[in-house]
């Protein structure tokens, strides 16, 4: 799974933002995995998610947390955001007591997420990498704008999203915390961290001049 990977920024704000999911493998564990894909979410659920979802159902800005937990089948992914690395360890402690029997990926800057496994007794399976974006840099948007974009995986946070929720804010007519969930409901499997995405609000919003 790729969706996660491509998010852009420093170290710093990288540092604050953790993914972990899971998902059935069609024909091998399929089978009974609905219900052990509403286990996980629980499981995630007492670690302080910032935002969580199921690409069926939606994300927890637009859904209740009960019609989430309760719509999860067997074809779902399940995830679950996370801007403290020790509930991402706690977490992992869980899912190996748990024994569900799932594929779990855990998404962060690699030596953090190497460090959440040692610490939860877990060796990883596998590793990838985004080797980032290749062809005509200039015709992208600005990198602090991709910062704020690429947390969708699957680009339903568009640039001009971005620009008019800037705009809102440096009228009066939306707070930053405001523009965050805005920016966060359009990416529907819940992997958009809504805190992050105030952080660099609070950073781009005063570089922006606004035309008379």
């Amino acid at each position: 799974m790729t969706h996660t990977l491509h998010r852009r920024g420093d170290r710093a704000s990288l540092s604050q933002d953790y993914i972990v999911f899971t998902m059935s493998a069609k024909g091998l564990n399929e089978e009974g995995s609905a219900e052990r894909m509403k286990q996980f979410l629980r499981i995630l659920l007492r670690h302080h998610p910032v935002n969580y979802g199921d690409m069926v159902t939606g994300n927890c800005h637009v859904k209740s947390g009960e019609e989430i937990l309760q719509n999860i089948q067997s074809t779902s992914i399940v995830h679950g955001v996370f801007t403290d690395e020790q509930d991402v360890v706690e977490i992992l402690k869980e899912l190996k007591e748990a024994d569900l029997g799932m594929s779990v990926v855990v998404t962060g800057v690699h030596d953090e997420t190497e460090k959440s496994c040692r610490e939860s007794d877990l060796a990883k399976h596998t590793v990838e990498n985004s080797l980032g974006i290749f062809g005509q840099h200039k015709k992208l948007p600005a990198d602090e704008v991709l910062q704020l974009t690429t947390m969708c995986g699957h680009g339903m946070v568009p640039a001009n999203l971005v620009e008019r929720v800037i705009v809102q804010i440096k009228r009066g007519k939306k707070t930053v915390r405001e523009g965050a969930v805005e920016l966060t409901r359009p990416c529907h499997c819940g992997i958009y961290n809504p805190k992050r995405a105030e952080q660099l609000l609070r950073r781009l919003v005063p570089l922006v001049t606004l035309d008379a």
